[in-house]
Order: structure tokens, then sequence, then C-alpha cells
């Protein structure tokens, strides 16, 4: 029941951020969520009711399927072209990291070696969920952008890896080198192919059962919703990495999901919307778990009152990440001077980062070097965060703007709904049924009073339905508005090409309004009470 609880607080308090987002624009969503989840431990009356953090819980019930859904808006044969890169950026790039991080932090802070180096791995994995706060409003250059993603999907495996081994030499000593490149060969190739195997044969499973009468709709999405929460379990069990088994099942499903489209192209659409709301409301969650985290580590006296230890260990952490993620970008990937910075401060931390830092919970390290940790990789999250936040404001061109795209479009939604509404009052119609249809066209434009709809709702209530020949022509009325509208707007995304793709977002609201009129409103063996 607790748990229960604890996850309504965060569900709740994730969907107000996203409400306020709408309110406050020029905001990331993810910054609203983090002040949320501060809020909640604030409060007493809520903070108390939030379950303690478990790591395993958090990485395979938020952060698997949003590895998942990531994975799944990515073209397989793009991971082909990029495969080099990706070894790069996730083998070579995270072990420099790891090296100059770990003998930095040990030089500089006075810790022991195997500690600095837990330290250096958990700062290694970086978060593709994190990166879309930092660029809010701004244009992301597409080639830094591809890198960026890449290297988010596939390094969390290259940062678990290597905090076991650092771990491990803290308990014992030494390092296993050799047992080292064994496991980390093992979870990575082992996760992959456990990920595509599973994926392929839930992949025929599904297309075989679209294929036939035992196709039940609802069932076929819950498969594939609950696809990443299984996957990752069931690879840890057998002791590959999880991460990277949702991923590539990620990639699979991308394929699946183009070539699939209009054989069941209802199954799709519900599937993508719900995909859609499950990513924007777990983003949200994961900042809010984070905004919730700092103040209880804080709070919990986890700092180190003798010294400001942990924030130093924290800023260099960060510091030594980037210039290595500035100088691999420019003598290996070939960057410019200001793609290299936009590729070092676009390797934002976040979620698994937390978590990985919580994993040291359940190993036999010293309680004084876990809250060093702790408030280390906090440090380093929030740097990671507000630095690419004020950075990027001078390094990437503004984007179009929600406000300014509003705007634009209400001109063209008007437009559109008005030549909508001269086409059906030029159409013979009896009266109720053309007062109704124009009714719902005006609702379109979206400023329709609360006292137009409760009019409107009332009518509805006091008289009876349509007859089902009354009901067949709102159905055509409805056919050529809708065609009036996507004839204009076809000819609107033609001639306002900066506002593109808001103008096919409102041509498909338009699909999808038509999709509700056609075919279930009308009812062919109701009889016309006046012919009896």
């Amino acid at each position: 029941m607790s748990q229960m609880i604890s996850t309504f607080i965060l569900v709740l308090v994730a969907v107000i951020s996203i409400f306020l987002s709408q309110a406050f624009p020029r905001i990331s969503v993810s910054y609203i969520s983090l002040v949320g989840g501060a809020i909640i431990y604030l409060i007493p009356a809520l903070g108390h009711h939030v379950a303690a953090f478990n790591s395993d819980i958090f990485i395979g019930m938020v952060v698997a399927p949003l590895l998942f859904f990531e994975g799944q808006a990515t073209r397989l044969n793009a991971v082909g072209r990029e495969f080099h890169h990706i070894l790069q950026t996730t083998v070579v790039l995270v072990i420099l990291c790891l090296i100059l991080a770990g003998f930095g932090v040990w030089a500089a802070a006075g810790v022991s070696l195997p500690l600095a180096f837990i330290l250096a791995a958990i700062s290694t994995p970086t978060d593709a969920t994190a990166m879309e706060s930092v660029t809010n409003g701004l244009r992301s250059p597409q080639k830094e952008g591809v890198f960026l993603k890449m290297e988010s999907l596939f390094n969390d495996a290259s940062g678990i890896i290597l905090l076991n081994m650092a771990a491990l030499w803290y308990v014992n000593g030494y390092i296993n080198y050799q047992e080292t490149i064994v496991d980390f060969l093992i979870s990575a190739v082992g996760g992959a192919l456990f990920g595509f195997v599973v994926a392929w044969a839930l992949t025929l499973f599904r297309q075989l059962l679209m294929r036939t009468s035992y196709n039940p709709l609802n069932a076929q999405i819950l498969l594939y919703v609950i696809t990443p929460f299984v996957l990752y379990y069931a690879s840890e069990v057998i002791r590959v990495s999880g991460i990277i088994a949702v991923v590539c099942a990620g990639l699979v499903s991308n394929a699946e999901a183009q070539r699939s489209r209009l054989l069941n192209s209802r199954q799709i659409h519900l599937g993508l919307d719900l995909e859609d709301m499950i990513t924007e409301i777990f983003n949200s969650i994961v900042f809010v778990v984070l905004g919730f985290m700092f103040l209880k580590i804080i709070a919990d006296d986890r700092m180190t009152t003798a010294s400001l230890n942990w924030l130093v260990i924290g800023v260099l952490l960060y510091v030594i990440n980037v210039a290595v993620r500035y100088a691999f970008g420019r003598l290996r990937l070939h960057f410019s001077n200001r793609s290299g910075w936009i590729f070092a401060l676009g390797g934002v931390h976040g979620a698994v980062t937390l978590a990985l830092a919580y994993t040291l919970a359940d190993m036999p390290v010293r309680h004084g070097d876990f809250n060093l940790v702790l408030m280390a990789e906090s440090t380093l999250i929030i740097l990671s965060l507000l630095v690419p936040t004020v950075v990027f404001r001078f390094l990437l061109p503004k984007d179009v703007t929600n406000r300014d795209a509003a705007h634009e479009l209400d001109q063209v939604r008007t437009t559109m709904v008005h030549q909508a509404i001269e086409t059906v009052q030029k159409m013979y119609l009896p009266p109720n049924v053309k007062a109704s249809v124009i009714f719902d066209l005006q609702s379109q434009k979206q400023k329709t009073r609360v006292r137009d709809f409760t009019k409107a709702w009332l009518e509805v209530v006091r008289h009876p339905d349509f007859t089902g020949a009354e009901k067949e022509l709102e159905m055509r009325a409805f056919i050529t508005a809708f065609a009036q509208e996507r004839q204009y707007l076809d000819m609107i995304s033609q001639s306002e090409v900066k506002y593109q793709d808001f103008v096919f977002q409102l041509y498909n609201e338009v699909l999808l309004a038509e999709s509700l009129v056609i075919g279930p409103a009308i009812d062919r063996h109701e009889e016309d009470p006046n012919d009896i």
C-alpha cells in the first residue's frame, strides 16, 4: 500500500509539472519537475509517504522503458552507420574519462584511489532525457545531436561494468583486469544478443497475431508496453546488461512499426499515443525523483561538515569530464571548436548517475565514503544541468517557440475552420444537423466558451438523438468539411515552411477528428419514428 501511495504522489507531481510547463513555456518541464520533487520533501505530509529510493526498481521501472522508447525512436540502420562512433564514445571515451577523472580526484582531493575510481565510474554515463532539458527552446545541431543520443543510449552499460570493477577494487584491494574485460563482453554482447533475439521473437508473435482473427487490440498494446520491464529484469537474471537489451529491443520495434503501420493502423496509432504519454510522464517522474533526492541527501546530514571535499570532487569530476569530451570531440571525432563545446557540454548527467551512486548502498562501502559519493555525484548532476542551460543560449540558435507557433497557428486554424463552415453552409442539410456540424467545427478553433458548451450540452440532453438518415448526413457534412480543411492546410504547408511541422500537426488533428465521425456514428438499423 505504501508503494502505491508513493507512486501516486510522484505521478501526481509529474502531471502537475507538465501542466505548469504549458503556463511557463520558457522554463523546461525538467526544471519544474525538479522543483516539484523538492516541494514534496519540504511538505512532511507528502515526503513521509515517498518510499525509500531503490536503484534497481528505479532503473527497471522508469529508466528501462524510457531507454526502450528512445531506442524505438531510433532507426536501426542509423545505429549501423554510427557503430564505430558508438564504440568510440561508449568504450574509448568512457575509459579516458574514468582514468583521467579517477587519477585527478585522487591527486586533488586526497581520497583513496579505488574510491576515486568509483566516483569517476559513476560520472561516465550520460542521460538523453536530461539533455533535452538544457536545450529547451533551442535548435540542436543534427550531427552533434546524433552522437550524443547514440552515446547516451549505450554508455550506461559501460558505466555499470566499470563501477563494479572499481567497487571490487575498493573491497578486495586489487583490480582483476581479465575478469573486468570478460564481464564487459558478456554483459554488453550478451545484452545486445538477448535483446535482439527476444524482441525479434515478440515481433514475429505480434505480426502473426495481427494477420489472424486472434488479435485482441488491448492485449497486443499491453504486450508491447510491458516488453521493456520484462526484458530488463529477465536480462538481469541471466547476468547480461538489461540496459543494452531494452535499447536493442527498441531498435527492433522501430523497424516493426515502420512496416506495420498500415497493417493495423488503429493498433499502431494507439500504441504510439500510449508510448508518448508514458515517455512524457516518466521523463517528468525522473526529475521529480531527482529533486526529492537532492534535498533528502542534504537534509539527512550526508554532507561532510568538516570540509567541503564533496563539493571539490563534484566540480573536479565535471570539469575533467567536459575537458576530456571536448578534446575527444576535436581530436577523434574531428569536430569544430563550436561543435566540440556542444558535444562536451551536451554530456548531461541525470537519473542513471544518481541510481548508480545508490547501488553502493548494497555494497560493503564505508558510510562516510557512501555519503561523499552521493554529495559529489549530486553536485556533478546539478552542474551538468545548469552550465549548458546557460552556455547553450550563446552556442545554439533559437528554435521556433511554441508561443510564436501558436500565434501563427491560431490564424491558420481560424481561416481553415471558416472555409469549412462556408462549405457546410452551402450544403442542403436539415437545420438541426447543420447547426450541430457548425458548432463542432467552431470548437476546432478552441475558442468556444464554457457557456457555449453548456448550451450545446443541454440541447443534446433535451432533444432526441439524430435518426439514422440524419447521422449519415452529418457524417457526410463532416467529410466534406474536413476535406476542405485538409486542402487548405496542404496549401499552407508549402508556403509556411518555418511552421511546417506545426501545420502537419494540425493536419493530423483534422485526420483524427474525421476518424471520430466516420462509421460509428451511423446506425442503419435505427428506424425513424416519423416513418411509423
